[in-house]
This record gives structure tokens, C-alpha cells and sequence, in this order.
């Protein structure tokens, strides 16, 4: 079985000299996981598990790996690489769980020698098939903060999903090679035993330094708006749209405001939020305490603006978009919104979700690639990617890990976006939005992949704002949170 394609993945921001590792799976041809009784299911299960499939919804659990590949990955990385030039697939030492075949494996005992963007360029010499790493951003002395990749937007089989908490986890960290992420069910299905459950895995799991959980649950009201409700800590109580103290945003809002005292301990974001059958009534007004950031986009879509409005992505589930709900509506209202991504996941695969290879015919096969939130953190833990998304220091992106930095500094009225911009895909163009308004842009020049410049704009209103936005050759984008007059 030859490979089809390859996912690497490495840090997005690192020292000159500081050493890493590379996070490396090849992939086959899509395959059906068909479910299997607990019978059938050694104590350390296989991908075969009771909870692979979900009649209701009419999704099965995929698998893009090779069940079994031995092979020599050849790495080109212009010199700038301290390590091995070539990684090998031994058929015994791969895998994430006991009794696992599959080419999935971390190599360690790499650095960069230069300062800069970096790539990796790997290659299957059998095959031929090739891929390149995310890009990474080298800086001479040890970054103040680094880039971490994150799915905070997950579904399981306890509601409309498929997989337990504790597979989609080990999936989100061990397959989807993601640092930090969470599960946010839909908790009018979800009992208060199990809230507490639900609380205990996402605590289990819980490793500061190399995973991050966030305590999420989805209030799901599709009248007012689906708001997701994350925790700082590791406890909070349940929010249930059904619940008649909190079937209203107004109520939810109140009851928060009664069972929290400290509102900077928690997140409520809205998300698909430009759906006609269950996006967000922006008349209802904006929560200042608790909304500090909106999903712009998620495998359901992009939410930013109408399609005609060049939206190369618009939601097409559920009736489709309705004009009014997009996120610059919000934006355009004055509610000061940072801009995170998701996957908003059913098919158990949080930050690789397949949902579009679907076999059943339904909605499924009318949504696109997850999205990924982007979070600039100085160590990796629970409360710094909180605190992170409230301070609107996160960006967005479709799957791809576009890397972006942005810095900004105010002058006489006049502001200074100082920016870099990088994808392993090439980058077509980089924009300054104002206002809802493109009003700038810059091309790659030298290198295809990156772009460095600065954009000056005057904002003399508060209810001014601007935000960058990335467009990879692909397709694929990156959206920075806004700055606000």
C-alpha cells in the first residue's frame, strides 16, 4: 500500500538552537471504521469501538491512515536542519496505542541553525508523494510567546456525535497533533452525572506543558443563537438551553452572573453565526463580560461575511446563510470580538475532521475543513489559552496552520500593523480590513510562501476596527483579531 499523502507537523515558533520534534503521519485511502461490541474489544481498543457510528446523523468513524506502512521519509530543509536527514517507518516502533500498526510517530533530536521562516520538505522516494511541514518562525534568542494550535469545538456520542470523550482526546493530541482542545457537547443531552464525567476526562487529560483541556459545553437555543461556554478552572456548572432558568440568552446571561461571581472566569462564544436555522440574533445585544470572542469559522463554514461580499466559503448547511448574522454585522454593531476557530467536530476526529468524505448522503457532504484557533501563549496551559482568547490574543484559520504574527503600534491617530505571514502552500494575497472594507493588500515578493510588511491606517472613531486577513494559493485563510478604535 503506497501512501497518498503526508502530515507533518512541527512547532510554529522556536529558537535558534532549541531542539524539537517532528510529529509525522501518512495517509491512505479513506476507510470505514465499522463499529465493533465491547465483546469484540481488547482492553486497549483498537479503532474499533461500540460508539463509530451515529444512526441519527448518519455518520461513521473514518480512518485516513495506512493500517500498516514500513518506509524512509526523506527531509530537505536547505541546510538550515540540525538532525537526521531522513525519518524511517519500522513497522514496530509507530502507532499511538498498543497492538497500532499505523505510520503515526513522533522523531525527536531536531534544531534550526539560522534565524527565520523555516520549512520542512518531506518525501516518500517509492511513491513519490510529498508534502511540506507548517511553517516555523526561528528567532535568535527564546520566543516571549509561542503559537499553539488548537480544536476548541467538539461533539461526542452523548449528544449528535460519534466517540467518547476520552477517544477524542487521545485522537485530538496523538492523531491530530493539536496542543490544546475541547470538548463542548451539546448539554441539553447531557445529565448532571455525566457533566460530571464530562468534567473529570477533560481534567484527566488536563497536561500542562504538552496538552491543554478547556471545560466547554455548548448551550444550544437556535432562536437566540448557539453560544459555546468554556471555564478557566477545571469546574462550572451546567448551562442547558432547555432549563427553564436559562432558555433565554437574557436568562443564560443571569444565571451566569448568579452562579459565577467572577465573570473573567468565564467564556461564551457564538459560533455559526451567520446560519439561517440556528445562527445569532446580533439585536439581542452583546455580553461585554462573557462574549470576548466569536468562531468565525468552523467546518459548518466561514461566518465572516455574505457570500457576495466574496465569501469563498459560505455555510450551505441548514438552509444555508441569511444575510445580517455574519460576524462584521456584529462587528459593524461595536461588539468587541476576538476571533477564534473550530471544528464544531461530530465525526470524532477533533483538528483532522473528515465530515465532507461522510458515505451517507446529508448535510455532511455540504461542510468544508474544520477550522483551528491559533493562540499566542508563553507556556502551554488550561488558563493561559483562556486567558489568550478573552484578551483577543488568538487568530483563526481554515485547517491549514498559516502562521501569523501581528503587532501593532498607535502614533497621532495613525496605527501601525507591523505583520508577518507564512504558508507552507504560498501565500496570494494578505489584506487589511477596515470597517467591514478592504482597503489594503501586499503580495508575496521573493518567496512565494511568506509575506513581511506593515499597513498604516487612521481610526478616528471607536467604533473603528481592522483586522488582518491571510489568503494561502490554496485557498485557505487567516483571520487576526481585530484591533478596535
Amino acid at each position: 500500500m503506497n501512501p497518498t499523502g503526508i502530515f507533518c507537523v512541527i512547532p510554529s515558533t522556536l529558537a535558534v538552537g532549541e531542539e524539537f520534534s517532528l510529529k509525522i503521519k501518512v495517509r491512505g485511502e479513506i476507510r470505514i471504521i465499522e463499529s465493533a461490541s465491547f465483546a469484540w474489544t481488547p482492553p486497549t481498543p483498537k479503532l474499533p469501538g461500540p460508539f463509530n457510528r451515529c444512526e441519527a446523523r448518519k455518520i461513521q468513524y473514518i480512518d485516513d491512515v495506512l493500517p500498516e506502512w514500513t518506509g524512509k521519509l526523506i527531509l530537505e530543509t536547505e541546510n538550515a536542519l540540525e538532525g537526521e536527514q531522513a525519518v524511517v517507518f519500522d513497522g514496530s516502533d509507530q502507532g499511538v496505542f498498543l497492538g497500532d500498526t499505523r505510520p503515526i510517530r513522533e522523531f525527536s533530536g531536531f534544531s534550526w541553525k539560522t534565524p527565520g521562516f523555516h520549512f520542512i520538505k518531506l518525501t516518500d522516494p517509492v511513491s513519490g508523494v510529498t508534502t511540506s511541514s507548517n511553517p516555523v518562525y526561528v528567532t535568535e534568542n527564546t520566543p516571549k510567546n509561542r503559537i499553539v494550535w488548537g480544536d476548541p469545538h467538539w461533539q461526542t456520542f452523548f449528544s449528535d456525535g460519534i466517540r467518547t470523550p476520552e477517544e477524542l482526546y487521545a485522537f485530538a493530541k496523538d492523531e491530530a497533533f493539536l496542543d490544546f482542545g475541547a470538548i463542548s457537547d451539546h448539554m441539553e443531552a447531557v445529565t448532571e452525572r455525566q457533566w460530571e464525567y464530562f468534567k473529570s476526562v477533560a481534567n484527566d487529560y488536563n497536561a500542562p506543558g504538552s496538552f491543554a483541556t478547556l471545560l466547554g459545553q455548548e448551550w444550544t437555543n437556535h432562536k437566540d443563537g448557539h453560544r459555546n461556554i468554556y471555564y478557566r478552572g477545571g469546574d462550572g456548572p451546567a448551562m442547558r438551553s432547555n432549563d427553564p432558568k436559562c432558555d433565554t440568552l437574557d436568562k443564560l446571561w443571569k444565571n451566569l452572573d448568579r452562579l459565577i461571581p467572577d465573570s473573567s472566569e468565564v467564556l461564551a462564544i457564538p459560533h455559526h453565526t451567520s446560519n439561517k436555522v440556528m445562527g445569532c440574533d446580533w439585536s439581542l445585544g452583546w455580553n461585554a463580560k462573557y462574549e470576548k470572542a466569536v468562531e468565525i469559522y468552523s467546518a459548518w463554514g466561514n461566518s465572516e461575511c455574505h457570500k457576495d461580499a466574496k465569501n469563498t466559503r459560505p455555510i450551505r448547511a441548514c438552509e444555508g446563510e441569511i444575510e445580517g448574522k455574519h460576524v462584521r454585522d456584529a462587528l459593524k454593531a461595536g461588539y468587541k470580538l476576538g476571533f477564534v476557530g473550530g471544528g464544531d467536530i461530530h465525526d470524532g476526529r477533533p483538528g483532522d475532521c473528515l465530515a465532507q468524505f461522510q458515505p451517507e448522503v446529508g448535510h455532511y457532504k455540504s461542510l468544508y475543513p474544520q477550522g483551528l484557533t491559533a493562540a499566542a501563549v508563553p507556556t502551554l496551559t488550561r488558563e493561559n489559552i483562556f486567558d489568550a482568547i478573552r484578551n483577543r490574543s488568538t487568530y483563526a484559520t481554515t485547517h491549514r496552520r498559516i502562521f501569523m504574527e501581528v503587532e501593532h503600534s498607535e502614533k497621532n491617530g495613525e496605527l501601525t500593523f507591523e505583520m508577518k505571514t507564512a504558508s507552507d502552500d504560498g501565500i496570494d494575497e494578505v489584506e487589511l480590513i477596515f470597517n467591514g472594507k478592504r482597503i489594503k493588500n501586499i503580495r508575496p515578493n521573493e518567496d512565494p510562501r511568506i509575506v513581511i510588511g506593515t499597513f498604516n491606517v487612521e481610526m478616528p472613531s471607536e467604533s473603528d476596527y481592522c483586522y488582518i486577513k491571510t489568503t494561502t494559493s490554496d485557498g485557505d485563510m487567516a483571520w487576526s483579531s481585530p484591533i478596535y478604535g
